[in-house]
């Protein structure tokens, strides 16, 4: 070897190379990361310059040009230190080594193992004293010939499933004959996929057997794995041959259908669809143009292209709506009010305005032009009214939610050049449902939003006004479409709706039940329900009236049901655990079984505030009806002061001033005191102070109690009263007078006071609210005080 081995070489043929008689005793050595490199093997290897080019040029400046070759434990030979190396490796001799771009690249010759007896340097170049330990084991015995034979006839199983394996076992016949069976192993390890470490045991199995015994497991292993390759191979292509052979058939039988005219390719066949679908229409002028010239640019268009996808989502949009088409309205007011009553209990008067709805109706011969909003606090009914009007009337139903809507693309549609655009809500209604005059369903309108996305509420009205929706312009589809046909029922809590919007709405109110309409409501649909869901069979659990009206009274006292139904649904889950558990049934709950399901009542029995300077007044909440009492005393007699909590709104506070001015200025006509005020520091206070409280009908209450606290009398007897004061003693009137009596009666007060401007609203109440109440009706603050003080 020159003395820069790394300027390459030119050398005879291996087979023509003297062996060398004597191994050295001593060598360099160069790390392996990979595998281990057997005797059997010649192969080439490539190593980074920088570590190890010293090492190469000691290499090549020996006689005998060989080298150790020892796999060390980390990943990188970059940074190798002593103890990383293995002691058993394999002695090779170097041939043609080349350097270029940092790399060193020499083909390696295996030559014998060694045995790492002593370390002759610590760094790089590593140098060490080796041995050469003798193989035991006897190469002729009958035992060894029979693992030779093992051996090459699993090789042999081998080279069908892989052809590189040939190419390997031509080089190593061209250096070894197949009986040299200590070569021969070398080589069948060699070609497995092992891992490091089970080829570096291979390699330190010095004796011939047990070497033997390790490399024909691993070449069963490499077997099993390749003849599984080769079985997945093999499914991949028979499936992909089968896929090719279907695909080229169905195009040659399309081909032939087309030339003899039984089959139409894949443009004609969707024009022929479409053109079905438009018999089935009644297109007005507009859409049927419309449709004419999309008809024609598809036929134009190549399948292939972005274009003929958008105008085919299109037309497919155009001719899947009902145009023209109408179910036929069952005006059966008698029937209407039967479905009515068996979907609801209680709600006469919210009935009763539904069938005078319909009946116009009846009598124009059409149900349009009309948008109900059905306003009132959860869980009362108003989505399942809805439910029932579609039924009355034989209609088809779609609902959905605005609440939260806060893009206008989802009421009119997106413009068609957006990727992925889409028609607005009240065109996918119409195609869900097939039909041009459906009841559509718009939950939780009090809820919808506004972003930078426009804002949904105006582009309502459009849809909901009936002088406009007979020409609703979607912007996806771009054809007027007439809407007025529709039925459209809107839902809401409160009155916090665009006045817009609601100038376009016809009102019905839905207030809260009192306990008897409870009482009906649970027995014939919420308890049935429950144990539906439960899964339990009226004979397995029963409850009595008087369980569900404690539960109503001491669980459940919103103005809905649903708080209810969750209580019941509660006792029926708990029986269910006693009934799988062994219990006997039926189990019956009456009122003295319901804590142990339910723990202790979340409300008691409510008692009126009483005492000088407390009045209850009435207050209406989006939940319902409630009781507000006020609260006003003397702190001090210092100088004269006003001070006024309870987390009160702006109205609310200027109610507070004027009933204070009001009274102030009025002692000595009402027998009180004419200077209390003046030098008295009053404190107004209303009760659950983290509560916001808002409106103007709790000025006559704080008339009332601060009037109490002037002449020191309290109320003598339970009373609620209501009203907005004026500066000049008038009461006006105030809204939610169904939900305020309900709220009085639920505590147990039959006496009110009203603004006889309300007194119209009291009269039309139905008459088991009204039945057992005394109202007192009050045009001006002294009619209040009459009542009040006598």
């Amino acid at each position: 070897m020159p003395n820069d081995p790394l300027e390459g070489e030119v050398l005879p043929d291996e087979r023509q190379l003297p062996a060398t008689p004597v191994p050295p005793a001593e060598l360099y050595l160069l790390p392996l990361t990979e595998k281990p490199f057997f005797p059997a093997q010649t192969l080439p290897l490539l190593m980074n310059e920088a570590p190890w080019l010293s090492t190469v040029e000691a290499i090549g400046e020996t006689a005998h040009h060989m080298v150790g070759l020892v796999v060390v434990k980390p990943d990188d030979t970059d940074d190798v230190k002593r103890a990383d190396f293995h002691t058993i490796g394999t002695a090779v001799r170097i041939h043609h080594p080349v350097r270029a771009d940092g790399k060193m690249q020499f083909i390696a010759e295996g030559v014998r193992r060694f045995r790492i007896v002593e370390w002759l340097s610590d760094t790089a170049p590593y140098k060490v004293r080796v041995d050469y330990p003798n193989e035991p084991g006897k190469p002729e015995s009958e035992e060894i010939r029979a693992y030779s034979v093992a051996i090459i006839n699993t090789i042999k199983e081998l080279l069908p499933l892989n052809p590189l394996y040939s190419e390997e076992l031509k080089f190593f016949l061209n250096r070894f004959g197949p009986n040299e069976p200590s070569q021969l192993t070398d080589f069948a390890a060699s070609l497995t996929t092992a891992s490091k470490q089970e080829l570096q045991d291979v390699l330190e199995a010095f004796a011939l057997k047990k070497r033997m015994e390790k490399v024909l497991v691993l070449l069963k292993k490499e077997l099993d794995v390749a003849r599984l390759q080769s079985q997945i191979r093999e499914r991949v292509d028979e499936k992909m041959t089968e896929q090719q052979r279907e695909f080229f058939l169905r195009q040659q039988l399309k081909a032939i259908q087309k030339e003899l005219g039984i089959a139409k390719d894949d443009k004609t066949a969707e024009l022929d669809t479409f053109r079905e679908r438009i018999a089935k229409l009644n297109l007005p002028e507009q859409a049927a143009k419309r449709i004419d010239e999309e008809m024609h640019k598809l036929s134009l268009l190549e399948t292939g292209s972005a274009e003929y996808t958008v105008t085919r989502n299109y037309l497919d949009w155009l001719t899947v709506l009902p145009w023209g088409v109408h179910t036929q309205d069952k005006i059966d007011l008698e029937r209407a009010r039967k479905i009515l009553d068996r979907d609801h209990d209680g709600l006469e008067d919210v009935k009763d305005r539904i069938i005078e709805f319909l009946a116009v109706g009846a009598m124009r011969g059409e149900m349009a032009g009309s948008i109900l909003l059905l306003i009132g606090p959860p869980g009362v009914g108003k989505t399942s009214i809805g439910k029932s009007v579609a039924e009355a009337l034989g209609r088809k139903f779609f609902r959905f939610s605005v609440g939260g809507m806060r893009d206008e693309a989802e009421i009119k549609g997106h413009r068609r050049t957006y990727i992925g655009a889409m028609p607005g809500k009240f065109v996918q209604a119409l195609k869900e449902v097939g039909s041009a005059n459906p009841v559509i369903m718009l939950d939780e309108i009090d809820k919808i939003g506004a972003s930078y996305q426009g804002d949904p509420a105006s582009a309502l009205l459009e849809v909901l006004d009936p002088e406009q929706n007979a020409d609703f312009l979607d912007h996806y589809l771009d054809v007027r479409f007439d809407l007025s046909k529709a039925l459209f029922i809107c839902t809401a809590n409160d009155f916090s709706i665009p006045s817009a919007l609601l100038d376009r709405m016809e009102v019905i109110r839905l207030s809260g039940y009192i306990t008897e309409e409870k009482l009906a409501i649970a027995k014939h649909h919420l308890w049935p329900r429950v144990l539906e869901r439960a899964g339990l069979k009226k004979n397995q659990l029963t409850i009595t009236e008087g369980a569900i009206r404690h539960v109503i009274e001491g669980y459940a006292r919103e103005a809905g049901v649903r708080n209810l139904e969750k209580q019941l649904g509660r006792v029926a889950r708990k029986a269910v655990v006693k009934i799988l558990g062994g219990a006997a049934t039926p189990i019956k709950i009456g009122t003295k079984e319901i804590e142990a399901y339910l723990d202790k009542p979340v409300f008691t029995k409510e008692k009126p505030i009483t005492g000088v300077g407390v009045v209850t007044g009435l207050a209406w909440t989006a939940m319902g009806g409630a009781t507000l009492p006020v609260e006003a005393t003397r702190v001090h007699t210092l100088n004269r002061g006003f001070k006024l909590t309870g987390k009160l709104g702006e109205v609310m506070k200027e109610s507070a001033e004027i009933a204070y001015s009001y009274v102030a200025s009025h002692l000595k006509a009402y027998g009180a005191d004419q200077t209390f005020f003046d030098k008295s520091f009053v404190h107004l206070h209303v009760p659950e102070g983290a509560t916001p409280k808002d409106g103007p009908s709790a000025g006559v209450t704080m008339a009332t109690a601060l009037l109490s606290l002037a002449k020191n009398r309290k109320i003598p007897r339970p009373l609620a009263m209501t009203g907005e004061l004026t500066l000049t003693g008038q009461v006006l009137p105030v809204g939610g007078i169904r939900e305020k009596v309900i709220a009085a009666r639920r505590i147990g007060i039959h006496e009110l006071i009203l603004p006889e401007a309300n007194r119209r609203d009291f009269d039309k109440l139905p008459e088991h609210i009204r039945a057992g109440m005394t109202v007192h009706f009050a045009k001006r603050y002294q009619d209040v005080a009459d009542v009040v003080f006598g």
